[in-house]
């Protein structure tokens, strides 16, 4: 636990809150997810996870982190697939996690990837965070909800995509380079997507060039 806590740390650039052991200990002694990715007898991974209200036979995902130096290496994807495993073993038919939507490459991964699907957006869902990833930014968030038994479904037919809202293709290098540009983006994307959630569209999809594909549900 002590080890996962500190790796998570150091994915989060030294966000000492990021999950700490004695929260893990208590999860895990209670019957919830919390593991651990090997790399021989080295830690390269952790996941942490609790379960939702029973009638919803569904789980949430809180924090999946990979070390720093491994990342892009398919264990963020190794780790979402024991998930999926040990949630299914137990009855559970969905996982949902929350994600920054600027972050192109996790709406890659969460939607074309592991075919999850969006919920809500939670504009600054967790206050201001003061870690060296998401510091002096809000915290805006979009809710996946992942099926486990249904296959990804497919990218929507480009006759059917009403709007598209475009991300930064790296918003991790813009925060620490140009802040108010980011900060701009944040806007941007936020009023973009409430908009197009307030007009009844829904998110079909995401395209690495087009960003975040809006259909009619």
């Amino acid at each position: 636990m002590t080890e996962a806590s500190a790796l998570l740390r150091d994915v989060w650039g030294g966000d000492r809150d990021a999950m700490p052991a004695p929260l893990m200990r208590a999860l895990a002694h209670s019957g919830n997810y919390v593991v651990g990715l090997y790399e021989g007898e080295r830690m390269v991974g952790a996941s942490v996870a609790f379960f939702e209200a029973p009638a919803k036979r569904a789980m949430h995902s809180h924090i999946t982190g990979v070390h720093p130096d491994l990342q892009s290496h398919g264990l963020g994807r190794a780790l979402k697939q024991h998930q999926r495993e040990w949630a299914l073993a137990r009855d559970v038919g969905h996982i949902s996690w929350t994600f920054d939507p600027l972050v192109a490459r996790n709406a890659h991964f969460n939607l074309r990837v592991l075919g999850a699907r969006v919920t809500e957006y939670l504009p600054n869902q967790y206050g201001p965070m003061d870690d060296g990833v998401n510091r002096g930014d809000e915290s805006d968030r979009v809710m996946v909800s992942w099926a486990l038994a249904a296959p990804p479904a497919p990218e929507p037919p480009a006759e059917t995509v009403v709007a598209t809202v475009a991300v930064p293709r790296d918003i991790e290098t813009l925060r620490r380079v140009a802040m108010a540009d980011a900060a701009a983006w944040r806007v941007r994307v936020r009023e973009a997507f409430l908009g197009h959630l307030a007009d009844g569209l829904v998110v079909g999809g995401f395209d690495d060039s087009l960003g975040y594909l809006f259909v009619r549900p």
